[in-house]
């Protein structure tokens, strides 16, 4: 009998697989999405000293304040413009997008669309 693979399993096998191709330097850090059932997160890391350069979630007080909810695609977009102000007060223009195994639809392409509007290029 086949059974059917946990559907975290399944996004962290994708993200290994994906964090094998893509990684961030000094000149074009990462920026590592991921979202929990409540929450979403965002980090722009330089890979090659593994700091976190600039980091934004829906648990910040700014970005809260503002939501109705946390989880939705609106929440998503705003996480992205505060991320990549964050980035550009900081210098940073040119990211590599990492979705963290999630699939390029919904919350992920939102905030990566509110990203690109916030002036970050990727």
């Amino acid at each position: 009998m086949v059974s059917k693979k946990v559907r975290s399993v399944v996004r962290q096998k994708k993200h290994r697989r994906l964090r094998n191709r893509i990684s961030g330097t000094s000149n074009c850090p990462r920026l590592a999405v991921f979202r929990s059932n409540n929450h979403m997160y965002a980090q722009i890391i330089d890979d090659t000293v593994g700091n976190t350069l600039v980091s934004a979630s829906t648990l910040e007080k700014e970005v809260k304040a503002d939501l109705e909810k946390t989880n939705n695609v609106d929440a998503a977009a705003k996480l992205g413009t505060v991320i990549g102000k964050k980035a550009t007060d900081k210098g940073i223009k040119d990211v590599v997008f990492d979705r963290g195994g999630f699939i390029y639809h919904g919350k992920i392409k939102a905030l990566a669309d509110a990203a690109r509007e916030a002036g970050l290029n990727f």
